[in-house]
């Protein structure tokens, strides 16, 4: 009843009671997974999990590879050996799900069975390094303790890459001290749209991290294996910070941040202040983010702005580029030479392939297959998320209760049957390229930590196991498993997506919006998804 289904999984006759004489022995390099385990099991068993030989044992074997682990149930005890700690600590997830749903309580409970653990042999590993999910806090902001509490659900799943969508038209959500106006103003609109560009609401909304909160947010979702990757968006989507520091765009007009959905036109200039006050901008994001990927976004750039520009059509004379899309190139290529020169790899959305991408870029492909095969062939690590297949922020089905019915219907059954290695890479060389796959949680249309629960749950349990499982998927045993799974989101809180529909309250009546069909979503970027497709 596990999820992500592990490789292998053979029951035993009997069981292993966990109680107070249950004690914990770990290697000195498992310590923080002990340290892990303690947290997430002291409180709800009651048990204090004291040092000492037997009970739980967390072990290392050099023979197994990174992330990997093997755990067998006794009714002496339970051993989890490991290839490295990120394995170690998926044995311990494991072994929480093998315990009755109440484990997930954050307060101390008896469940009628008692803590038994049902004796078990299972060798696991995942299909894919990188096991990600999007989170965009710019759309509509997200408090720290929330994100902590999706970096949790992402740890259960065996996720480990939060990938944090930090800015974006209608908000900045990153404190840069260097330029204190950015979330002074550029972290707060006037107003949103409740649908998908219905009229506005009329209530301000802001609110952004930190440098402290983005430390802690860090350090907790390291201790639990997950990789937090910062995106700043550029050069487009960025009107909020253009609206705090004008100076950075090409309007003549003062703006405000953005209070609707969708491609806005407003895009930074390529005069050299202008870059370098980016530059600084990515300084103060690699002092916060250590992991090796910095994105920059680089997609959905409308370039009216350059070509009505006398400033970038002279840099585009200057440099002897063929057009605007070279100049997004050349702007893209700068930040890169900047992260790679810092040790750091750039990450962009598969819109940095037009005019060229910078040496050793990371794609990640979302509109359909063809930038990742594109990417893949020229020798570029690939993430994909097509957004027909991973976008959570679809409606889950035609039910006209659906919470503003965004993009196409995307059914659990259909994100569980995505397959991350495009068909026109299968067998050769470059799928080695594709390094995993990501969901994606736009939040034009989630206004409240709930509303993420409600597109998120139960689809992203069906997304961990197409990253994860390194066999044939089975979706009829997927939904055989789900239920005991969702008991366990029960116990944690989490208001996923019931079988039955929408909650009354998440209809959210009066506040739904038109139907926004897939074409419309599209329809802005329909003629640069034509140039990746014909490159």
């Amino acid at each position: 009843m596990i999820i992500p289904e592990p490789a292998r999984s053979a029951a035993r006759p009997g069981s292993y009671a966990l109680g107070p004489a249950t004690t914990l022995s770990a290697e000195p390099a498992l310590a923080a997974v002990a340290a892990v385990l303690r947290e997430q099991l002291a409180p709800p068993t009651g048990c204090s999990f004291p040092d000492g030989p037997g009970g739980i044992v967390l072990g290392l074997d050099g023979a197994l590879a990174a992330e990997e682990y093997r755990m067998s149930v006794t009714p002496e005890g339970v051993r989890i050996t490991a290839g490295d700690a990120a394995g170690a600590f998926y044995g311990v997830q494991t072994l929480r799900q093998l315990l009755p749903p109440p484990v997930f309580r954050r307060a101390a409970v008896a469940p009628e069975s008692g803590w038994e653990v049902p004796c078990v042999e299972i060798e696991d590993r995942p299909r894919f390094g990188w096991r990600g999910c999007l989170l965009d806090v710019a759309r509509h902001f997200v408090p720290k303790a929330d994100v902590l509490r999706l970096i949790d659900l992402l740890a259960l799943h065996k996720l480990n890459v939060l990938h944090l969508h930090l800015t974006d038209d209608q908000g900045w959500r990153l404190e840069i001290r260097r330029y204190p106006r950015l979330t002074e103003v550029g972290a707060w609109r006037r107003e949103s749209s409740p649908g998908w560009n219905e009229a506005g609401d009329g209530r301000p909304h802001g609110g952004y991290f930190t440098q402290d909160d983005i430390r802690e947010i860090v350090a907790f979702a390291a201790a639990r294996h997950v990789t937090v990757v910062p995106e700043v968006d550029i050069p487009g989507h960025t009107r909020a910070a253009i609206a705090a520091y004008p100076e950075l765009g090409h309007a003549e007009r003062p703006l405000e941040v953005g209070t609707r959905w969708g491609v806005g036109s407003d895009i930074l200039n390529v005069a050299e202040p202008t870059l370098n006050f980016f530059h600084h901008v990515f300084e103060e994001v690699m002092e916060l983010f250590p992991g090796p990927y910095i994105s920059v976004g680089g997609d959905e750039c409308p370039k009216d702005q350059w070509r009505d520009s006398p400033a970038a059509q002279a840099r585009i004379r200057e440099l002897g580029l063929g057009g605007e899309d070279e100049l997004q190139s050349w702007f893209i290529g700068r930040f890169a030479a900047q992260l790679t020169g810092s040790g750091r790899r750039l990450l962009g959305w598969d819109e940095i392939l037009e005019g060229g991408l910078p040496p050793g870029a990371t794609v990640v492909s979302w509109r359909d297959h063809h930038g990742a095969v594109r990417a893949a062939e020229a020798g570029h690590d690939v993430v994909t998320s097509p957004a027909r297949s991973v976008y959570l922020d679809y409606r889950q089905s035609g039910d006209p209760r659906e919470p503003v019915p965004v993009g196409t219907v995307l059914s659990l059954a259909e994100v569980h049957a995505f397959e991350p290695v495009p068909a026109e890479l299968r067998g050769t060389p470059a799928q080695d390229r594709v390094i995993g796959a990501q969901c994606a949680l736009w939040t034009e249309a989630m206004d409240s930590p709930r509303v993420i629960d409600y597109h998120a749950f139960p689809r992203l349990s069906a997304f961990a196991e197409t990253v994860w499982c390194t066999g044939a998927r089975d979706f009829a045993g997927f939904t055989a498993r789900l239920p005991a799974h969702l008991r366990r989101l029960d116990a944690i809180g989490v208001e996923y997506r019931r079988a039955e529909g929408p909650l009354p309250w998440q209809t959210r009546p009066g506040v739904r919006g038109r139907p926004v069909e897939l074409a419309d979503y599209l329809a802005g970027v329909a003629a640069d998804t034509r140039n990746i497709r014909e490159a």
